[in-house]
């Protein structure tokens, strides 16, 4: 077996099921050592087992997102075991209740999904930092998607493959791509690479499993992200089939 200080090292959050535990999977194939990161103890740890029987090298960080105690405990169990972190996939994310119409919507609604989807990023992101920095090539992915795009929300009747109005999980990705551009702007000149990941419209339990693609699908631009060389792209917006405009 290799050695933990020979292996690269992730953490992917939100990674009990889903999108999540596809990106696991996925990197848990190329060799990775793989934190599955999830508040739900029961959950988790029968993600690890089943990652694990399928010769995956997993184990469970238990992270609550939204609490900055978990975030740096999070942070404390990675560094003690492995002493740094290569890659961190910022999975985790909720689309709150619906519907979601800006003339109707609760507020607080607004304010439980951008805690998820942005702030715990943001949260996690930084309880993180000192180890990526410790890694010789350090990644990190946002997933995000394609209703956050400005761009394809505005655009004409054909354009718009962004699903329901939804001001508070579509504008939470539209906040999300503005964070990972501002990571971007920070971290330039070192070697941290952030961008922006599109799934695609992937059946979940956050859409009642109506998406055309599998979760598998799904997972496979965050491993390209994951994966991409020193000196590659940095602060951009991805899908499978290239850059997504802002």
């Amino acid at each position: 077996m290799i050695p933990m200080s020979e292996r690269t090292i992730a953490l992917v959050t939100g990674a009990n099921k889903g999108i999540g535990y596809e990106i696991a999977a996925g990197l848990g194939a190329l060799g990775w050592s793989v934190g599955v990161g999830a508040r739900d103890d029961r959950r988790r740890e029968a993600a690890v087992e089943k990652l694990r029987a399928a010769g995956a090298d997993a184990f469970g960080v238990p992270l609550d997102v939204t609490d900055d105690a978990s975030a740096t405990a999070a942070a404390r169990l990675i560094e003690d075991q492995a002493g740094r972190l290569d890659v961190l996939v910022n999975n985790a994310g909720i689309t709150g209740s619906m519907p979601q119409e800006p003339t109707g919507v609760d507020p607080a609604t607004i304010r439980t999904v951008v805690e998820t989807n942005v702030i715990g990023v943001i949260r996690v992101t930084n309880a993180m930092m000192p180890l990526l920095r410790r890694s010789a090539s350090p990644r990190i992915v946002n997933m995000s998607s394609s209703v956050g795009s400005l761009t394809r929300q505005s655009g004409t009747a054909a354009e718009q493959t962004t699903g329901p109005v939804a001001v508070a999980y579509a504008p939470s990705k539209t906040f999300l791509n503005a964070v990972t551009l501002q990571y971007a702007r920070e971290l330039a000149g070192t070697n941290i690479l952030i961008n922006a990941g599109c799934p695609g419209y992937v059946a979940t339990d956050l859409n009642g499993f109506r998406g055309v693609r599998t979760p598998e699908q799904g997972a496979a631009i965050a491993i390209k992200l994951a994966t991409l060389p020193d000196g590659g792209p940095t602060g951009q917006f991805f899908e499978d089939a290239g850059v997504v405009p802002w």
